[in-house]
Parts: structure tokens; sequence; C-alpha cells
């Protein structure tokens, strides 16, 4: 197989390994299950204006407790998750949303590291074929002369 087909497997490859991580980490999860693991799914990607470092799901404020119920009620009420996330961001702005939506000027965090990956991926399949295989020049016969007089002039007289 030549370089270059094996460079661009390696590429291919690393294309699908990012896009699989990307796939798998947007992935919500939030596919049915109890009412408190939906509530959780939700809280846990809401910031909580008091603590601001904090998930909802996390912060132990009373204020992070009166959203959990509120979340709690509204999905039990039959809200999808997307809606009650939409009833907090239009309460407190898109300022609570512990992760950007993935629109306009927001799919820049999304996309930098995926850029970013791709880009060192393809940086480093480029100095790798440079230096694959090494090239070695056999010494010419000037050069062994020479090498031999340097080893000769370092032997001990015996």
């Amino acid at each position: 197989m030549s370089g270059r087909v094996r460079l661009w497997l390696l590429l291919g490859a690393a294309v699908a390994v990012v896009v699989l991580a990307v796939t798998l980490a947007s992935g919500r999860g939030s596919d049915g299950g109890t009412l408190d693991d939906r509530v959780q799914d939700v809280a846990s990607g809401l910031r909580c204006p008091v603590c601001q470092n904090l998930s909802v799901a996390d912060s132990p404020s009373a204020l992070a407790r009166e959203m959990r119920s509120e979340i709690a009620s509204r999905l039990d009420a039959g809200d999808t998750p997307e809606e009650v996330r939409g009833f907090f961001v239009e309460r407190y702005g898109e300022w609570v949303l512990l992760a950007p939506t993935r629109e306009g000027l927001n799919l820049l965090p999304w996309l930098v590291p995926v850029a970013g990956l791709l880009l060192g991926v393809g940086v480093w399949a480029m100095l790798v074929r440079r230096r694959w295989p090494p090239e070695t020049e056999a010494p010419t016969s000037a050069e062994r002369r020479r090498i031999q007089a340097e080893l000769d002039a370092l032997e001990e007289p015996g």
C-alpha cells in the first residue's frame, strides 16, 4: 500500500472517529425514562442563577430546588425537554444554558475543537509522511576514508 493511500486511510479514520464522538456526545439521552431521569437531564443543562458555576441539577440553592420543581411539573404536564429549556431561556436569557445552542455564531464553540483536531491530524500526517521512511544515503568513498582516518586516530597504540 502506498504512503498516499495510507495517509488518506488515516485521515478518513480520524474523521470517522471525530464524527462518532461528536454524535455520541450530542445525544441527550432523553428518550424516556422516569420523571426523575428526565428532570435530571434537563436540569443538568441549565445554569443555576445563584451559584453560576453549577448546573441546576448540582446546585444546593433554594432557587435551584424551585427550578427543579418547575422542570418536574412542566415535564409531568407533557412539555418536552426543549419546551422546558425554552421556558427558562425566555425567563433568564440564553445565558442560563450551560451549552450554547447549535445555531448562528454559537456554532463556533462546537466546530472549532473539531476543526482543530482535524487540522492537527493533518499536520501530524504530513510530518510523519515527510519523515517516513527515513531517507539514508550510503556514505561516499571520501566520507568512508575520513571516518576510517578518525577511527584510526582514536585507536591506542598497542
